[in-house]
């Protein structure tokens, strides 16, 4: 099956025959850097497989998870950079093996007005990711870090379909922008509630997680 054919429900077929001919299919391995600060970005990735999180770094050198790219999602930050020829403000790292179709960014106006598909398109992916922005904006402005860890775990168990979440708590506590520490003291709480299961690396969420 040609990766295009995967968006079949998504665009018209004459998009899908450009996007086959002019899209270059990409592979990522888990922690590869898919875009990074600064750097010019030519192309604009659309997921087919594997889930990518995307950064924002401040001025302190301390960065914050934005959100996550799965499946048919894109990233309208790299759209944008293409559009205006920026660099980028955001870094985006594959959270497992991924598989993306990178659109080049000569094709991506030209389709605006050629396709109405993928003006939907665009249109529903910077509806989709300011959405998630603003829920990042107002989790950390109006919850407390227990609340965020809960809605975190929550997001990864959507992400993988599974209740066993592979990840160390450097790793949370640097999604989050907090400390290793507190991570930990709260996971702690969590297990001792009957709501988790700690292992190495990884957090088991039992039936009582909430």
């Amino acid at each position: 099956m040609n990766s295009v054919d995967h968006f079949g429900k998504t665009f018209e077929p004459a998009l899908l025959e450009e996007m086959n001919k002019f899209g270059e299919l990409k592979y990522f391995k888990e922690g590869d850097v898919i875009m990074d600060y600064g750097n010019f970005i030519r192309m604009m990735p659309i997921v087919v497989k594997g889930t990518i999180k995307v950064f924002k770094m401040d001025d302190s050198g301390k960065e914050i998870l934005l959100y996550y790219l799965s499946s048919n999602e894109s990233c309208s930050m790299a759209y944008s950079c293409c559009v205006e020829a920026r660099k980028s403000e955001v870094k985006a790292i594959a959270e497992e093996e991924v598989e993306l179709i990178a659109i080049p960014h000569n094709k991506l106006d030209e389709w605006l007005c050629k396709y109405p598909s993928w003006k939907n398109y665009i249109m529903r992916s910077f509806n989709e990711r300011f959405l998630e922005l603003l829920k990042s904006i107002e989790s950390i402005a109006f919850h407390k870090l227990d609340e965020r860890l809960v809605a975190y775990l929550k997001e990864k168990k959507r992400l993988s379909g599974s209740n066993v979440i592979k990840a160390s708590h450097y790793l949370i506590a640097d999604e989050l922008a907090t400390s290793r520490v507190v991570v930990s003291r709260l996971l702690k709480h969590m297990e001792n509630d009957g709501k988790i299961l700690l292992y190495r690396s990884e957090i088991k969420l039992l039936k009582d997680f909430s």
